[in-house]
């Protein structure tokens, strides 16, 4: 009888110990399930907010994005209808085109015009900024480079209205081969395009030089139709956001669109201003 107290002792506490164990065990369980919930959980992680999406996937062609009428209008006897474009290593975010013509006239004298119009497009960008805000900096550099024009005299900037989300017209006066130019540049935005216009004309061998006013309406005219083109057909389209490689859902159920510049044979021609 003395000897078996001490052996069943020894099972009792022997059985104890699993038990405590288990317990100890689902006691452990529980609470790093409970501590790693906070981590782990759907939802805990917040997305980081992507800029806008740039409004025009793409430019159109420059030598196109103004009527052949307009064209004739304002550089009469140009020497290529079709324009020559710019050199551009990628145009679908930069292109440009052209025109010049002397209308000459004999003994009257003879009338030179000379136009040009730019397109520059920003994508949207997670560490640059959207796209339309990007085109927005561009648009005040660009209208800030054309007041600075060197030799300029008589300078002068206003807003351009009913072309594009904002325009600004800047005009001056240039010398140039000893005859007086009248110049006036538009610069005016759309969307993440930004678009530079310019058009200049003078008298020569005794004409009479353009107006100024004259200059300007017809600049804002050709204006109005690059800043359509930026639209027109499948220029709009939705962009995606640098730097992802993966275009979303959205964006992917809609029809690229087409590179709108066509690259010419010739792009080291010179155009005399």
């Amino acid at each position: 009888m003395h000897r078996s107290a001490p052996r069943l002792s020894r099972i009792l506490v022997c059985a104890a110990v699993p038990v405590m164990l288990v317990v100890a065990g689902c006691s452990s369980d529980s609470d790093d399930t409970k501590g790693s919930g906070s981590s782990t959980s759907p939802g805990a992680k917040k997305s980081q907010p992507s800029v806008e999406p740039a409004k025009f996937a793409a430019l159109p062609d420059a030598c196109a994005s103004i009527g052949k009428k307009t064209i004739e209008n304002l550089v009469p006897k140009t020497k290529n209808k079709g324009g020559t474009p710019g050199r551009s290593s990628d145009t679908a975010t930069r292109g440009s085109c052209s025109w010049n013509g002397l209308d000459d006239n004999g003994v009257k004298g003879s009338q030179y015009r000379w136009l040009d119009v730019g397109f520059t497009r920003f994508e949207s960008d997670d560490a640059l900024g959207s796209g339309a805000k990007r085109a927005t900096d561009d648009y005040t550099k660009q209208i800030a480079k054309a007041q600075a024009t060197e030799g300029a005299q008589k300078v002068s900037a206003a807003p351009a209205a009913g072309i594009g989300e904002q325009a600004t017209a800047v005009t001056y006066d240039l010398t140039k081969t000893s005859e007086d130019f009248k110049y006036a540049t538009i610069v005016a935005r759309t969307g993440n395009v930004v678009v530079t216009l310019t058009y200049n004309g003078a008298g020569y061998a005794g004409a009479k030089a353009p107006s100024a006013a004259d200059i300007l309406k017809d600049a804002q005219t050709a204006a109005k139709e690059a800043v359509a083109a930026v639209a027109a057909d499948k220029g709009e389209a939705a962009a995606t956001v640098k730097p992802s490689a993966k275009p979303s859902a959205k964006a992917s159920t809609k029809p690229s669109a087409k590179a709108s510049a066509k690259p010419s044979a010739k792009t080291s021609a010179k155009t005399s201003r």
